[in-house]
Parts: C-alpha cells; structure tokens; sequence
C-alpha cells in the first residue's frame, strides 16, 4: 500500500513538471515575443516609449560646433555642450576598428545586433555565479549611447519603471535588444561602427573618438598607433578607472588587455605584443581641450557671443547643431599678433615692474603720481566677484567677508615667467593681478573690413576681459586725425599754418574759457602746418583748428568715419577725452585707407551646417563717410606721423617706413592719455590697418612718468613686431605699397616749403616728441 501511494505521489508530482514544462514551453514561444511585442509599442504605456524609426533614423547627438580661420585652420575646440566632431567608417584606421572588435564584439560581423552565444555566456555565468564578461554588443551599447536607454525622464517613463530593480533591468535590457536590432536594419556594419565610436566619451571633455584622439595624443584616429587605440577602445570598461591621464597603471593594464585579444583574434602578432605591452602610455601630446587652449582665445569667446544669437535667429543651436563657421582670421597673422604681444608686453612689464620697485611706491597713483592711499580697499575690492559673493553670502558687515577675503588658499596664478603655483589670499590675488599691464591688438583689411587678427588681453586663461571691443578707454592725440580731417573737408589744405602759442577759446555755455596745454605748459612759438602740427601732436594748434571746424562738426565726422560710442560736441574731445575701443578706433582709421568709404569690420565670412549647407554669409556694410580726396590727405598727414612724429619708430626701430618713400607708404598715428595711463599706436598701410592699446585695469594704474608710458613706447612695438613678421612672411601676400593717389587731387600736400621746423635726428629709438598727449 505504501508502494502505490509513492507511485501516485511521484506520478503527481510528474503530472505538475509537465505542467511547468508546457507552460514554460508556451510562455518561451508565445509570452517572450509578446512581452517583446508589448515593449516595442508601450502596452498600456508600461514600459515607456522607444525612439520613433524617424529619430531612428536621425538620432540626435550634441555636435560640436567649429570655427575656422580663412586659411581653413580649426580654431580651438569649438564651442559644444559635449566636445563631439563625428568621423566616418573611413577615417576610423583599422588599428581602432580591430581594437573594439577584439575588446568588445568579436562577432560584429556576423550577428543581427544581439549575440546569441555572448547572451548565453552570461546567462550561464549569472546562473553558475562565475561571470564570464559582458553580453552588450557594439550596436546595443550603441542604442544606449545614442538614446539613453537607462537615463529616462520622468514624463518618458513607463508605469512599471522605476518600481522594481529587476523587472527595470529587463526593461532597459529589452529595449536594448529591440534598438539594436533597429539599428541593424537602418545602418550598415560600418556606419554603426562609426556612430558607436562617435557617440562614447573619453573623459577630459572629449566626446566621440576625434577629439578623444586629439585630447590624448594629438593625433587623428587613423593615426592612432596599435598600443594607442588599445587605450581609447579599453575605456569603455570604465572611463575613469582607465584614463590614462589620472590612472596610467590601470589604463596600461587595460590596454594590454584589449592587445592580447587582438592577439587571440589574430589582429596583432604575439611577438609584437610581447614588445608592446610593456611600454608605458606615451602621453607626451596630452592636453585637454577647452576654450583657455590654441589660437585667438579672446576673439573665440568674443565670437561665441555673436555666434550664439546669430545661430539662434537662424534657428540653429550653436553648441549641439555642428555647424562650421568660416572666419575672416588669417591663422598666421593671429600667430605674429600673439607673438607680438607675447615679445612687446614681457619688456613693458619688466619696465613698470622695474620702476615701481625702484620708487618705492604703491600701484594707485595720481595724475602727479602720488599715491592713492585708500583706492585699494574703496575702490578694487568692493567691485570685485569674491567680495560680493561673499556679502551675499554673510552680509557686508559680518566678519566672515574680511575672514575669508584673508584666508590663504592654493592659487595657481600668471606670470610671464609661466604660471606658479602658491598660496594667496582673495585680497593677495585682486592686489598681484592688477599689477599686470593690459593690452588689446586688431588688425584689419581696410578694403574689404575683414578682421585679420584680434587679441584681447595678455593671457586668456587668467584675464578673462577683452580689450578690443569691450575696454573703452580716452584715446588721447589718436583722436586728432578726425579734427585735421574735418578742417580739409572744409578747405583747409594740410600745409596751412599755424603758429605754436598758448591759445584761451571763450566756450559758449561755459565761465571760464578753455586754454589747452602742451607738455608741460611749453609753447614753442614756432610756425608749423597742420601736417606736422598733427604729427607732433601739439595740442595748441589742434585747439585753433577745433575752433576754427567747431565741435559739432568734429563729432559728426568721427561717426561717420565709425565711431559707434558717444562723442559729444564739446571742445575737449579734440584732445582725445571721450572713451573709445580699439575695434572702433581701426575701424574708422580704415575708412582713410579705403579712400572714404566707411566697412563695419567684420569677423564671421560664412556658416555651413553639418551637412554642409550654406545658411549664412555675411554682406558688408558700407558706408560713404568722406571724399577719396580728403581720405587720401589723410594719409598723406598721417605718413609724416611715421616719418618725422612720434611714430618714426616705425622706420628707426622696426624698418618698416621708406624715408624716401620709394619703397612703400605707412601712415601712422601715436595716442597718450595725460597721465599715461593710456598708451595707443595705429599704422596704415594699403592693405592692412594694424592697432594697439597698452593701460591697466584701472586708469590710477600707470607709469610715474608719463614719457615711459606714452604709445610710441607701449604700444608702437607691438604694431612693429607684427608688421615686421607680416612682411617677412611672403606666403601672406602682403607686400610694401603705395597708396593710390586720386587722379585729380585738388589740393596743396606738398608741404616742404612751408615748414620751418625740421624734424631732429634720431638719438635713441625711443625718444618721443613731448607733445603727444592732450
């Protein structure tokens, strides 16, 4: 009796696993695909929505937008959200190719974008606790890249995401499977391979594997070297536990690892490997990529700016669309322009630094230089960022804003020497930067506005402020040309003379009269024209001529001629009173060099979209501000500023100008504030109008003596150095020329006769006529 009741027990129990056998026969066969079927469309909006064939077809990627010089030189990295440039199966080389079939997904090839056998492996490994590798393949870790398969927002969820850690895992997984099958029947083998390898990061804000490559060895992907793909193929395990840069062991490890598969699959020969893989990771050409790196910092960040709204109104994005922007930069010139700051700024500091040691004094100082005891705490400190956010933080009458604005804390900050590494307070900081002088440089085509070269300051990466277009300043006797071309406009030849006196001019509206002074209230008493008077600078003659063309007039021209910032129409602005920038001041002194006609300077040429659709050209705009006569006397006026004026350097120091004028033709203008916290320099060529200006942050920031500080010896050798490198480099174009006369000129220039003050002879290449500030 016990025997049948154990048969019909066992018997039970078989009828039960039949059952479960069925069952599960029929949940294999009929539930799987439809539990797939119900993911693929959302079943009751369960498992949330999967990519449309659309988007499928056209995945968004935030690509990296590019700016390129004229010359078709990639400036920077570009300005992106991730740091992306895609790449094609072609430019991959098949040292990465084999690389990531080896790490990741031997059978790529052969597969349908799931690998049954990996699957397999897993499941196996899962079930037997010994894991035996990954199951993903390349196209399901591209579906995960690209669509974010495991990062869903809460309006994209299903009702069963997020609920249960399993069921989301196979939910994720699902949709994996289902996207790269998609994926498969969308793309070839060679397309995927080329989006997978765009769509991964590499850490150091490099995203896709051409700014990977460029991040971590400099090179292109086809570049890429066996050990070196190994390297960027290996991160994918883990990003951080494998950079090469902050975990170069684990990395190393890594990629050994990814070259011995390569060995196994036949990619690379055992002998090879054995000599490679005890190599250390050559990271010689490493450098991040961000925006404090490469060519025109300051004129890239001032570009994003413009570009950003521009791209906007086009309606693009800027930072995910991919677009090129073509530039009117010449990547050459930029570089001389760098370099010429680099060589002319070192020297300048080195002076100023050399000064004030030796007169002991602080950095504030008046206009008779004496010390500005209070400036510091009353006037650098409370418009600093540190301290405001500290006031907001605490209030401004808590102690906690003197107590952190005083506490030491590592600093790695500039010197012309390279940066250094110390320790510095917030208050350390403000006072160590503002010693450092500033500077900003531009130069132009005055034919067609096109902006060659722009820097806006002395070290991006720690001064952040552009001074081209953003750092207005008085531009002292560089503003005169504008008055001499208001008095030509009214019939005044050039060569008209003045006598040098102390002159008082009765001011409508004002009590007492205006009665300007030279250098240090010295009046030669000489008759000069006004050629040589503008090129002297005196500032008496330039004041008979201002009451002679009256301000109105004077202002009106210099906005016609591009003065965009307000010059009001008083007497003073003769003398260079009014603030202005440098992108202004060469904008109008090339309306001089273009025989009248005003060309906004301008720096975006055109856009192309990713697929290289043009969507933007830039259309110049023109303007006719003065006869080609009075444009030509112009120049003729300001040639003598290069040759006999404070602008001689030109030729003594640097050999540019042709005394002769058999050679070529530069005009020139030098511009020094009162107190020489402002120093400028323009040259004129037919081709080219190049600028500099030279100050401190703040205007109580300057030289002792004003002679040390004046625009013939700040500002004239950057303009010189980067003249001198232009001309020297033949593969630019730009040679020594003259300007084009007007064929019927109407006018006295030739002044020779009516000058009785000869120009002295050189006895240093520094010495300066004391006249050239107001």
């Amino acid at each position: 009796m016990a025997d049948q009741g154990a048969l019909k027990a066992n018997r039970k129990w078989l009828k039960i696993a039949t059952r479960v056998v069925w069952v599960g026969f029929v949940l294999g066969i009929v539930g799987f695909p439809l539990y797939i079927w119900s993911v693929s469309v959302n079943l009751n909006n369960w498992f949330g929505e999967l990519p449309s064939y659309s988007q499928l077809e056209n995945p968004e990627q935030n690509l990296t937008s590019m700016l390129y010089t004229a010359d078709g030189v990639p400036l920077g990295s570009g300005y992106f959200r991730d740091n992306r440039n895609p790449v094609t199966y072609d430019e991959l080389g098949p040292n990465l190719v084999n690389a990531l079939l080896a790490a990741e997904d031997i059978r790529f090839q052969s597969h349908s974008g799931i690998d049954l056998e990996s699957m397999f492996r897993v499941a196996f490994g899962v079930l037997t606790f010994s894991p035996r590798g990954g199951g993903s393949t390349i196209s399901q870790q591209l579906a995960k890249n690209l669509f974010r398969t495991r990062v869903i927002n809460d309006d994209e969820k299903g009702k069963l995401e997020g609920k249960i850690g399993v069921l989301d895992q196979l939910i994720y997984k699902t949709k994996e499977w289902i996207l790269s099958v998609r994926l498969e029947r969308s793309y070839t083998k060679e397309e995927i391979m080329a989006m997978y390898y765009n769509t991964v990061e590499f850490g150091n804000n490099a995203f896709g594997i051409k700014s990977a490559a460029k991040t971590y060895f400099g090179k292109l992907p086809s570049e890429l070297s066996v050990p070196e793909a190994a390297v960027l193929a290996g991160m994918q395990k883990g990003v951080t536990t494998f950079r090469p840069d902050i975990n170069p062991e684990s990395s190393k490890w890594r990629r050994n690892v990814v070259m011995s598969q390569m060995v196994k699959y036949d990619f690379l020969a055992q002998d090879a490997f054995d000599t490679l893989r005890v190599q250390d990771i050559d990271l010689s050409e490493f450098k991040q990529q961000d925006h404090n790196q490469g060519l025109a910092q300051y004129f890239r960040e001032e570009a994003r700016k413009e570009l950003r709204v521009l791209a906007s109104n086009l309606g693009y994005d800027l930072y995910g669309d991919g677009l090129k922007i073509y530039t009117t930069i010449d990547s050459r010139m930029q570089g001389y322009a760098e370099e010429a700051v680099d060589s002319a700024m070192t020297r300048v500091q080195h002076l100023f630094d050399s000064l004030l040691l030796k007169e002991g004094r602080d950095l504030w100082i008046d206009s008779k230089g004496r010390e500005l005891d209070d400036f510091f705490d009353d006037f650098v400190v409370p418009r600093s960022t540190a301290y405001r956010n500290l006031v907001n933080k605490y209030g401004e009458d808590s102690d906690s804003v003197n107590y952190y604005l005083n506490k030491k804390k590592k600093l790695t900050v500039f010197s012309w020497q390279g940066e250094i590494d110390t320790l510095m307070s917030s208050l350390d900081s403000m006072r160590y930067y503002k010693q450092f002088l500033q500077t900003g440089f531009m130069a132009t085509n005055p034919q067609t506005g096109a902006i060659k070269a722009w820097v806006g300051g002395i070290n991006f990466k720690h001064f952040k402020f552009d001074h081209v277009q953003h750092g207005k300043r008085q531009p002292g006797s560089l503003f005169k040309p504008f008055v001499y071309a208001t008095a030509v406009e009214q019939g005044y030849s050039p060569c008209y003379t003045f006598k040098d006196e102390a002159v008082t001019i009765n001011v409508p509206g004002q009590d007492e009269p205006w009665s300007p002074q030279n250098a240090e209230s010295r009046f030669s008493g000489e008759e000069m024209t006004m050629k040589l008077a503008m090129a002297r600078s005196v500032n008496s003659i330039t004041a008979r001529v201002m009451d002679i063309v009256k301000p109105e007039k004077v202002s009106s021209m210099a906005k016609r001629v591009g003065i965009k910032s307000t010059i009001p129409p008083y007497y003073s602005i003769a003398l260079g009173t009014e603030d202005v920038s440098l992108h202004e001041v060469i904008g109008a002194y090339g309306t001089f060099a273009n025989k009248g006609t005003h060309i906004e300077p301008y720096y975006i040429d055109r856009i192309e979209d990713k697929f290289g659709n043009e969507i933007y050209r830039h259309v110049p705009r023109k303007s006719r501000a003065i006869s080609e006569d009075v444009a030509y006397i112009m120049l003729n006026m300001l040639q003598e500023t290069a040759k006999s004026g404070s602008g001689r350097g030109l030729a003594w120091t640097y050999g540019l100008v042709d005394l002769a004028q058999r050679q070529n033709e530069i005009g020139a203008k030098t511009g020094t504030t009162q107190n020489a916290s402002d120093g400028w320099f323009v040259a004129v060529t037919k081709d080219l109008v190049a600028g500099a200006w030279v100050g401190g942050d703040d205007r109580a920031i300057h030289f002792t003596r004003w002679p040390d500080g004046q625009g013939a010896r700040t500002a004239m050798p950057i303009v010189g150095i980067f003249m001198q490198k232009v001309y020297a480099d033949e593969s630019l174009g730009i040679e020594k020329s003259f300007f084009d006369r007007p064929a019927q000129l109407n006018m006295e220039i030739d002044c020779a006769r009516f000058e009785q003050v000869l120009a002295p002879k050189d006895t240093t290449d520094n010495i300066i006529f004391e006249d050239d500030i107001y």
